[in-house]
Order: structure tokens, then C-alpha cells, then sequence
């Protein structure tokens, strides 16, 4: 496993790509800037998503958190594979079969060995820290967060059937280009310390992130009003690196090619990739 960093753009258009559950499902958005924001757990769910349907939802790529999912049941499972009764809290004392217990997870679960997990509820298995991690995704510039008004045709009792139609809002940004940062830690991913996130893990995480609008869609978010434009990928030869990740990050610049008004479509931007002189030891992969 080799260390990379990459670049994620994509963009939303009439939807609302990450609702704010404590402001009313608005759009986050940076209130100094007016910049918009999509968490890096949005972002792991929809990966998440396209894995579990890709694979069916099974070993090794079952995903850990499932909604629904009961954990300590999960749990329990990693405990019946190694012969051993769960104590509550607490991992098994014999050190080879504790790891034996978070092995299993890794093995299983490909949200567990990719990001990491922490699964000490009542039935331990451990903590474990992921080899790729992401940053939230900010818009290249400032956001308007559009509200909608919207009524309902229905009512729910007969006593209501009179009265006029509930009100209700639907929040939608009109076109935005977010970026997002990652990383992949190769010595969070190799064993015996590492999970075991493999080239195959690699492949499929960028497969995941080119395709984690396709299955997404909803009332928020119809089809075709979100897509992944871009993956710009930094391989290093070494584990280490060869430079900072801010340095590789600094090569991409995004512009606006006319802003006499606001932009609209991702042909409303220029991406400019500067590879020309890269550092020793460091590749650049782009997808598509």
C-alpha cells in the first residue's frame, strides 16, 4: 500500500446536497463566508451505499453501519468465529484472541476497514483507526440556499378535510462546485497493526467516490442534480511521502471563466492542474 492524497469535486444543481438537521434541513453553509459545506460523513455514506449495493451487503464488504443495523449483534458474531464468550465491556484477556475479534471486523467489514470504527459498546471489539479519512467539501464560492414553499394534497383525519392544506418548505441551491480533500494513511492499512484495506479496497474506494450520486437520489436530491466531476490522485512511492499534502493541494486551482454572473453548470469553471515539475517520487492519476 502506497500513500495518496487526492482531490474530490463534484456539484449539485436545484437540490440540497447535505440538509443541516439542526437549522431546519437548510443547506450547511460557512456563515462567515456564505460558503457551502457537505460533511465528511455525508460523504462516507454515500460510499458506504454504493459498496453495500455493489456487493450485496456481503463479506468482505459488508457494511457496518447499516441503517437498522444492531451493533452488538454484529458484535457477536466476531466473538462466535473465534470460540469465545463476550464479557461486557471488555475484550477477551488472551491479547491473540482480542485481535483475533478486531481482525474479524476487518476482515468483514469494508467501512471498518476503511475508515476505522470505534466498537467498544457492550460487546467489545475494539477501536480501530482507518487508513482513509476526508475532509468536509466546501463550495469554490458562496452559496444561496433557495426556499420553497410547498402543500400538501392530503390530510391525515376527516376532520381536517375542510381546512386548507398544510404548508410546508423544501430548501434547494441552485448550483454549486464543492471540493473536498482525502487521504490514505498506508500505515493505518497494512497489518499486522493495520486493518487489512488492500489495492482492491483502494480501487473500489475511487469507483465509490466516481459513482456515489447514481443511487442517491431522492426528493432533495433528484437524478442527474449531483455528480462527481473530478478525482485528482496524488500516488506517492514512498509511505512517508515526499511532500506535505498542502503543497500537492496548492496544484489545483479552480476558476471562474466569466464572472459577470453567477454560475450555473461546471462548464462555468476551469480546472487547472499544475503538473509540470512534480516532486520526486509523486504520480498524478485523474479520473475520468
Amino acid at each position: 500500500m502506497k500513500r495518496y492524497d487526492f482531490v474530490y469535486l463534484f456539484d449539485v444543481k436545484d437540490a440540497n446536497p447535505n440538509g443541516d438537521p439542526d437549522a431546519g434541513n437548510l443547506p450547511r453553509i460557512d456563515p462567515e463566508t456564505g460558503e457551502g459545506l457537505v460533511t465528511d460523513v455525508c460523504l462516507k455514506r454515500k460510499i458506504r451505499n454504493y459498496v453495500g449495493l455493489k456487493h450485496q451487503n456481503s463479506p468482505p464488504h459488508e457494511i457496518y453501519f447499516t441503517e437498522g443495523a444492531v451493533l452488538n449483534a454484529t458484535h457477536r458474531r466476531a466473538y462466535e468465529a473465534v470460540g469465545e464468550k463476550p464479557e461486557p465491556k471488555k475484550l477477551p484477556k488472551d491479547v491473540a484472541k482480542a485481535k483475533e475479534v478486531t481482525d474479524f471486523m476487518c476482515r468483514n467489514f469494508y467501512d471498518i476497514r476503511t475508515f476505522g470504527a470505534v466498537m467498544s459498546t457492550e460487546i467489545n471489539c475494539g477501536q480501530v483507526r482507518g487508513p482513509v479519512q476526508l475532509s468536509f467539501a466546501r463550495s469554490i464560492h458562496p452559496i444561496v440556499a433557495l426556499e420553497h414553499a410547498i402543500t400538501r394534497s392530503s390530510v391525515t383525519n376527516e376532520a381536517d378535510k375542510e381546512k386548507e392544506r398544510t404548508m410546508g418548505r423544501k430548501y434547494t441551491v441552485p448550483y454549486a462546485l464543492y471540493r473536498a480533500h482525502g487521504f490514505v494513511n498506508p500505515f493505518l492499512a497494512e497489518p499486522p497493526k493495520g486493518t487489512g484495506f488492500g489495492d482492491d479496497d483502494l480501487d473500489l474506494l475511487w469507483e465509490s467516490l466516481m459513482n456515489a450520486f447514481q443511487f442517491d437520489q431522492s426528493a432533495a436530491r433528484p437524478a442527474g442534480s449531483m455528480a462527481a466531476r473530478k478525482l485528482v490522485i496524488f500516488e506517492h512511492e514512498s509511505p512517508l511521502g515526499s511532500v506535505p499534502s498542502h503543497e500537492l493541494f496548492d496544484r489545483i486551482r479552480i476558476k471562474r471563466k466569466d464572472d459577470s454572473g453567477p454560475a450555473r453548470d461546471y462548464g462555468d469553471y476551469v480546472l487547472e492542474i499544475d503538473d509540470e515539475n512534480l516532486p520526486l517520487g509523486v504520480r498524478l492519476i485523474t479520473k475520468p
